[in-house]
């Protein structure tokens, strides 16, 4: 196992909604004298996780760091405008059949081996580059595609400024991006700043980005099966149809080759969102706070990059010390939730979370509001 010499620090850029923690700080300082890193990019939603900070966006030349991906390859977004006014979810008992509904079509963690769902086509023509990675799609990639997934991940119905009706799903692979980044790790040799990393001209380098980019199809897919899944409800139960030419979908967990500032650059992103000129993108809020859609500005600094979200203000702990369920209750105000598992949400908060207006306006120089939609539903699993 080599360790390699860390040489300069890489430059950093910042857009911060609130001064970083002294934690997170330090944590982005590591990665910044990381073998290979090259420059970093801090978006306002960044807090504390595992090894490497979410809202943190880096570039290196050769070496793949999986850390700074995380587990949950390919988690994004997707939205679906409908053809219905939102306030058809104002009526209690329409509410509590759409929640009903969703209990019924989307699992949240895996589904019953009798109804699975077939894997599309383009998954099933790709490899993974390992038969212990086959093993655990045939076992749990099969039986989780399809399914929410706890912790932030969700569905929520909401009402733009014409009070249009949209559809919002977040998750990513759920299982199998777990197991590619475990896998991948535990095959790397290089090791700088206290994190493991693949040289990406070598067969391990490129059997992770091939995974990799497997994961982020699957978690695509993923999102897609629910999308029809709610859509089927929709229509069913109240004969809504979905504006396809609407649809916008993103993710913010991955790594992937790009040009910046002249060089051909490996940009890892671990909650962010590209935002290349022109390119669409959605940011959610909190549970129960609102949301957007932008389109990115293409700015150089943050690697074309934005925030993927509120980011976290307290952390899971913290935030189930201090809110119970009445706290929950009424933060959530007039949005629809199963209230039954309102004690084991309290994590999710909407006051754990950063204020998402001061998110957007942290970032006012890397994507475009396009449109602001409001919570009406949400529908979300114990972590």
């Amino acid at each position: 196992m080599t360790e390699p010499n860390p040489g300069d620090v890489a430059p950093q850029h910042t857009w911060l909604a609130m001064p970083m923690e002294p934690a997170a700080r330090s944590t982005i300082d590591r990665v910044r004298r990381a073998d290979d890193v090259v420059h970093v990019a801090v978006m306002p939603d960044v807090h504390l996780a595992n090894d490497v900070c979410v809202g943190t966006v880096m570039a290196t030349r050769r070496l793949l760091y999986p850390s700074a991906v995380g587990g949950d390859i390919g988690c994004g977004m997707l939205a679906i405008p409908f053809d219905v006014e939102a306030k058809v979810f104002r009526d209690p008992k329409h509410a509590g059949r759409m929640l009903r509904g969703l209990g019924q079509s989307v699992p949240i963690h895996r589904r019953h081996r009798s109804r699975t769902l077939p894997l599309p086509q383009t998954l099933q023509s790709t490899q993974l580059s390992h038969g212990a990675l086959t093993s655990v799609l045939n076992d749990v990639g099969i039986l989780q595609l399809g399914t929410l997934g706890g912790g932030n991940h969700f569905i929520e119905l909401q009402a733009d400024a014409d009070n249009r009706l949209w559809l919002m799903i977040h998750s990513g692979s759920r299982a199998m991006g777990q197991a590619i980044k475990a896998h991948h790790v535990a095959r790397a040799t290089i090791r700088s700043a206290s994190m493991m990393a693949l040289d990406a001209d070598t067969p391990e380098g490129q059997a992770y980005l091939h995974d990799q980019q497997w994961a982020r199809d699957y978690a695509c897919a993923n999102r897609e099966t629910m999308g029809q899944q709610v859509i089927e409800l929709l229509r069913r139960e109240f004969n809504a149809l979905p504006v396809e030419s609407m649809v916008i979908g993103c993710d913010h967990n991955h790594v992937q080759r790009e040009q910046h500032f002249g060089q051909s650059l490996l940009v890892h992103r671990k909650g962010a969102m590209p935002a290349d000129a022109g390119i669409h993108g959605i940011v959610p809020g909190s549970m129960g706070t609102q949301s957007y859609h932008v389109t990115g500005k293409g700015c150089e600094l943050a690697l074309r990059s934005s925030a993927h979200g509120a980011g976290r203000l307290l952390s899971r702990h913290a935030a189930r010390e201090r809110f119970d369920r009445r706290d929950l209750q009424r933060q959530m105000k007039d949005v629809w939730f199963d209230p039954r598992i309102a004690g084991s949400l309290r994590e999710e908060s909407p006051k754990s979370y950063k204020d998402i207006r001061s998110v957007m306006r942290a970032q006012d120089e890397l994507v475009k509001v396009e449109r602001t939609l409001k919570p009406i539903l949400v529908y979300k699993g114990p972590g």
